[in-house]
């Protein structure tokens, strides 16, 4: 019995070299000494099941934000791609003088070039596209690209005083910082 415990926890078998019966002081004193050792092994194997569990457990979610983070940008490029257009566009509205927004050929022209910028930027708000504005506000180089710094007297020291191009987010991850021109004192 004793051979068969040192074998089930050590894997090898080993000689008894002397038959011992169950009622003998040795085999007593032997029968606890393998029963911890066992009950020691169970507890390490626990111990790595566990372990392996909650590792797997893991990678599983870490698979899974990964995922989702891959659809949540998927569009990325091809927004990016749209940011030119949606200049372009910015370009033609700004192009005609303010008086001649009236005259009977360009002012529905003017008119269908407005309604298809701002039917392009709400379709890509829906996707999560977000216009930076950041006119007035404070400096941030995380999106903001300064191109030039201009003194003025009635905006703080860092603050952003004109908008040469728009800048663009999607899903709070910027596409392009906006191209500003910040106040200096």
């Amino acid at each position: 019995m004793v051979s068969a415990m040192v074998e089930a926890s050590h894997g090898q078998k080993t000689a008894d070299p002397m038959p011992q019966s169950p009622d003998t002081p040795s085999a007593q004193s032997a029968a606890p000494a393998s029963q911890a050792a066992l009950e020691f092994e169970l507890a390490d194997v626990k111990n790595k099941l566990l372990r392996a569990l909650a590792e797997q457990q893991n990678i599983r979610q870490q698979m899974q934000r990964q995922r989702e983070e891959a659809v949540k940008f998927a569009a990325s490029q091809l927004v990016g791609d749209l940011l030119d257009t949606l200049d372009n566009l910015r370009r033609a509205i700004e192009s005609v003088p303010p008086g001649n927004s009236a005259h009977a050929s360009i002012g529905p022209l003017l008119k269908g070039v407005e309604t298809t910028e701002s039917n392009l930027l709400a379709t890509l708000a829906r996707h999560g596209m977000q216009r930076i504005h950041p006119l007035g506000a404070a400096f941030d180089p995380h999106i903001h690209h300064a191109i030039f710094q201009r003194p003025d007297e009635t905006a703080a020291d860092g603050t952003v005083v004109e908008v040469l191009q728009p800048g663009y987010t999607l899903h709070d991850r910027v596409l392009r910082p906006a191209m500003v021109g910040v106040a200096v004192r």
